[in-house]
């Protein structure tokens, strides 16, 4: 079974939306046989890529980096979203750190880049805004050798 991790921002710009859509959308239909999708399911590039991959007939392994990860959704609907979505896991990693860190999101992202065959990194090509940003995830990953490919439009800034 091929596995697929996901890193990328939270906030994706409307401009960047489409490009990414088709972007993830092609990296997912890139592979033949059983597929095995592995993210964090944070708002954002990790929720988009998880219904597009449960879309495309894969697995879906949630990585759960903290106790009170749900606790941090700020906005209802984005909540009832990832609650959905780790409903129709086939998988949940479940991290040992009790609250929602720098360093859990870290952990998590770090254990997407080991368990995966590939990286798929939503990402405008600047520093994490902090310890375990998809930067960082995509530096942890590449040390690992792992491919990463990065999906973004080209001239767009984040918000």
């Amino acid at each position: 079974m091929k596995r697929i991790g996901v890193t990328g921002h939270r906030s994706i710009p409307h401009e960047a939306r489409a490009h990414v859509l088709e972007g993830l959308r092609a990296a997912l239909r890139g592979h033949e046989g059983s597929l095995e999708a592995l993210s964090s399911l944070a708002v954002g590039a990790d929720q988009i890529f998880a219904d597009l991959a449960l879309a495309h007939g894969a697995e879906l392994t949630v990585v759960i980096p903290s106790g009170d990860y749900e606790q941090g959704f700020a906005d209802e609907a984005d909540l009832v979203r990832y609650q959905a979505l780790r409903a129709r896991a086939a998988r949940e990693i479940r991290l040992d750190y009790p609250h929602s860190t720098d360093e859990a999101y870290y952990a998590a992202g770090a254990y997407i880049a080991d368990h995966c065959d590939r990286l798929l990194a939503v990402w405008d090509g600047l520093p994490a805004r902090g310890l375990g940003g998809t930067g960082d995830i995509v530096t942890y990953a590449r040390s690992l050798g792992r491919p990463v490919t990065v999906i973004w439009c080209e001239g767009v800034e984040r918000g």
